[in-house]
């Protein structure tokens, strides 16, 4: 008996079923935490530290053996003993247990970047993060001086995936080092780090604010540039000419296993790489009717080709300046505004802020980005940002797509922690290409352009099963991905680099988005037959949005309890 099983039965046989499992969920969540504490991306930092996360391979076999006993203590655990709600819960953490354990054993560590954020970019939200306090400073300090610990961690992570072909594929780190050249050029009160001291609150003393700037500046200089040097030699030197040429996940060790682990991750659904690839072909045909239909209504005479060259190249469909672009976004966000409680019962307390993508990073980006209190948005190289895109753009990555959902989940009480800050692809980007769907009652798009942009971007979804099936399975080139991509979506030639690039560097993740749509709008349609007058949009957004973020079967079966309360919302008073 393992370890963590022992200790889940170490009150006798007295426990309920309901214990053990309450009692191994907390403390793996917390051990989670603090294996953790330190790290930070775009979706908000980890639980807060003065360093940064052990990555070693000690450490990470640490980590597998850890989640092997968990899964082994959580299988022992009769589900059908849970009450209620816990029987859901195991359904959602045992998911997560299993792709945590299968990254681990597949050693995703050893490839640590793709093409659009790595540990060294992650760092850089850190960095602009606001701090309210002297603590905050001095743990920001301490990250920066656990800098050279963590890079040559994770350097000789990389190291060990180069010598068993673990690698990015050759032209993945090609062309996307100037993001970690910029820390080492910044010197003193430039460099990115250093951020946070420039503005520092009154409620720190004049002299202690002096000091941590000392602090800091000597912190960057002596530690973190180095740090950064030595990471670029070594991806210039080492990783550069050592990664492989070929790029199909196929292609790597273990690689059709290895594909097909990604797909169930992202996806949460056991599906082969030809069946989405054939539906991913079904789905754009029948795409593809609707973006003539709506070529018709603009009244343009050509080809589709010659449409897509038009959206392309005229510049009534492009911004002018940055401010243009990011205030037609607040423009937009806030007639979603004013629509969205005729959609959703519950909203979340939490808002947003409309900010441009930071420099280092957008060039290299995608078009927009939304999370809790945030929605990023592109404004570099203009000519590939499309007006006539932005409002799907809009609905997906603010409200009511992912700053809506992230913080509803984490505001939903009564569900625990590993329900409300975790993030499954497969429900979350699910959920913000619905909203996209959703935008057509909600009146957000005004023009036929505007449509086209939703279709397209609707298009463009729906490749992604054909594209990623094609370049992880079928061994596609990176020229037939981009040629597909741009024959049939109107997305600019900058956004086809960067988004094939990212398909090949992240196997999979692409797929999650137009399965999850595909799985909210037949769970819609199935309850609109069930219920007929009886269903209320407004309590079917809140039964979906309720789950925190779930797998796509666990979603299913929500809805079939929503369908069987008779449409009733999950925040509705029961009747005495």
């Amino acid at each position: 008996m393992s370890a963590l099983a022992d200790t889940a039965g170490a009150t006798g046989h007295a426990d309920t079923a309901d214990k053990r499992f309450h009692d191994l969920y907390t403390r793996e969540w917390h051990w989670r935490q603090l294996q953790f504490a330190g790290a930070d991306d775009e979706n908000g930092p980890a639980q807060d530290a003065g360093h940064l996360p052990k990555v070693d391979a000690a450490t990470q076999a640490m980590r597998e053996a850890y989640w092997a006993d968990v899964l082994t203590t959580l299988d022992a655990i009769p589900r059908g003993q849970l009450s209620g709600e816990d029987q859901v819960d195991y359904d959602v953490y045992k998911q997560q247990i299993q792709v945590l354990l299968s990254d681990q054993r597949f050693k995703t560590w050893q490839m640590p970047f793709n093409s659009d954020s790595g540990f060294w970019s992650d760092l850089g939200f850190t960095a602009r993060a606001t701090y309210a306090d002297s603590k905050s400073y001095r743990d920001h300090l301490g990250k920066l001086r656990d800098i050279p610990r963590y890079f040559a961690e994770q350097t000789v992570n990389m190291r060990l995936g180069l010598a068993r072909g673990f690698s990015q594929p050759k032209i993945i780190p090609q062309g996307r080092t100037p993001s970690i050249g910029e820390i080492i050029a910044a010197t003193g009160e430039k460099n990115l780090f250093y951020t946070p001291f420039l503005r520092m609150p009154a409620t720190i003393p004049a002299a202690e604010q002096a000091a941590l700037r000392a602090e800091a500046l000597a912190t960057i200089d002596g530690q973190v540039i180095p740090a950064y040097a030595q990471l670029l030699s070594f991806m210039q030197r080492e990783y550069i000419p050592q990664a492989r040429s070929d790029i199909a996940a196929e292609d790597l060790p273990d690689g059709k296993a290895f594909y097909r682990a990604q797909i169930l991750e992202y996806t949460t659904l056991d599906m082969s790489p030809d069946a989405i690839h054939a539906l991913g072909l079904q789905q754009m045909a029948v795409i593809h009717r609707q973006m003539l239909d709506t070529i018709k209504q603009t009244g343009f005479k050509g080809s589709f080709a010659d449409f897509l060259q038009f959206l392309r190249t005229d510049p009534q469909f492009y911004a002018k300046t940055p401010d243009e672009l990011l205030k037609d976004a607040a423009w937009i966000a806030k007639q979603v505004d004013g629509k969205v409680g005729d959609y959703i019962g519950r909203l979340p307390r939490r808002r947003f802020a409309i900010e441009p993508v930071p420099a280092d990073l957008a060039p290299i980006y995608t078009g927009g980005r939304g999370g809790p209190g945030i929605y990023l948005v592109n404004t570099y190289n203009l000519p590939a940002r499309p007006l006539y895109s932005l409002p799907a753009l809009t609905l997906h990555e603010s409200s009511p797509g992912h700053a809506l959902q992230m913080p509803l989940a984490a505001e939903t009480t009564g569900l625990p922690d590993f329900r409300r800050y975790s993030y499954i692809s497969a429900y979350g980007e699910g959920w913000a290409l619905y909203c996209e769907y959703l935008g057509q009652e909600m009146g957000i798009y005004h023009t036929p352009y505007e449509q086209f942009g939703y279709l397209s971007y609707q298009a463009w979804r729906a490749a992604r099963l054909v594209v990623d099936t094609g370049l992880h399975h079928l061994h596609w080139t990176r020229q037939q991905a981009r040629d597909y991509l741009r024959e049939n979506t109107a997305l600019a030639e900058h956004e086809i680099d960067t988004e094939v690039d990212r398909y090949i560097a992240w196997p999979a993740q692409a797929l999650s988005y137009y399965l999850g749509e595909m799985a909210i709008r037949d769970d819609r349609a199935r309850a609109e037959k069930a219920l007929g007058e009886k269903f209320d949009i407004r309590a079917f957004h809140d039964a979906v949005l309720s789950t925190g973020s779930v797998p796509l079967p666990v979603l299913n079966a929500r809805i079939d309890q929503f369908i069987a309360s008779g449409g009733q919302s999950p925040y509705a008073t029961p009747s005495p």
